[in-house]
Parts: C-alpha cells; sequence; structure tokens
C-alpha cells in the first residue's frame, strides 16, 4: 500500500508529490521567464504559494524523523538524500522538456 506510510516504510507517497510538484515548478519557471509576459506577483503566488502547499516538504522532514524514531537511520538517509536528488531532476526535466516544446512551436 502506497498511502497511508506505516511507521517504519519508506515514504513512497511524499516523495512522489514532492517530485511532481518539482516537475512542474520547472515547467511553471520556464513559461514565465521565457515564454509569457506575466504579473510580477504570479511567480511567489504560484510558485511559492499554490505549489509550495502543494509539495509536502515539510512532511519530508517529519517522514525522516519518523524513520530514525522507528530505528530506520539507514533508510532515513537514503529518504533525505533521495528526495533532494528526485527533486532537483524533476525541476530540471520540467525546465528542458518546456523549452524543447516551446523550440518546436517557434517560442
Amino acid at each position: 500500500m502506497i498511502w497511508p506510510t506505516g511507521k517504519a516504510a519508506f515514504p513512497w507517497t511524499t516523495l512522489g508529490v514532492n517530485a511532481v510538484g518539482c516537475f512542474i515548478i520547472g515547467v511553471f519557471l520556464v513559461m514565465i521567464t521565457e515564454a509569457l509576459t506575466v504579473h510580477p506577483l504570479l511567480r511567489p503566488f504560484f510558485g511559492t504559494g499554490v505549489l509550495g502547499g502543494f509539495t509536502t516538504f515539510s512532511t519530508y522532514c517529519v517522514d525522516i524523523e519518523r524513520l530514525v524514531r522507528a530505528d530506520r537511520a539507514g533508510l532515513a538517509l537514503t529518504y533525505l538524500a533521495a528526495t533532494v536528488v528526485i527533486a532537483l531532476a524533476a525541476a530540471k526535466i520540467g525546465m528542458v522538456s518546456t523549452r524543447r516544446i516551446l523550440a518546436t512551436r517557434g517560442l
């Protein structure tokens, strides 16, 4: 079962939500900085507000603590590192993909 996550289980749901959110952030930032002219408050509203609420990096911290308390420090460390790598990769993939799509459309 993916959700809810057990006390000593790897938090796949949190990792997945954070990866999707970072991908969307990558797409969004390219769109508003390279393709569109938007109101200056759109970036903090959507990037920090909406996507900050969608992603679960506070839960990420709680998940790490939960795993350590369940004597799964190795899994907690793996989760800590994997989340950072996957989140950055997802944002980069979102940015690169969006730029490629825009380039094919001549934008």
